[in-house]
């Protein structure tokens, strides 16, 4: 993880993977007049996810201060 490129690729990719996980996640709730509970089945990959993405933007952030 060297290369600004290959880290916002990475960004990018897992960025990526946790949407496709929420919109799974949020298939089939529907809205209603009734209180909707929410098992989470993607949780410990979505906290993973949403982790690895801040610390991926931590750097690219450090990245691009370091070239001011």
């Amino acid at each position: 993880m060297s290369n600004r490129t290959e880290i916002l690729a990475e960004y990018r990719q897992a960025n990526s993977q946790l949407a496709t996980l929420k919109k799974k996640e949020s298939v089939g709730v529907q809205s209603g007049s009734g209180t909707v509970k929410i098992e989470p089945r993607y949780g410990e990959e979505m906290t993973y996810l949403t982790n690895k993405c801040a610390q991926l933007d931590m750097i690219l952030e450090a990245m691009a201060a370091s070239e001011d």
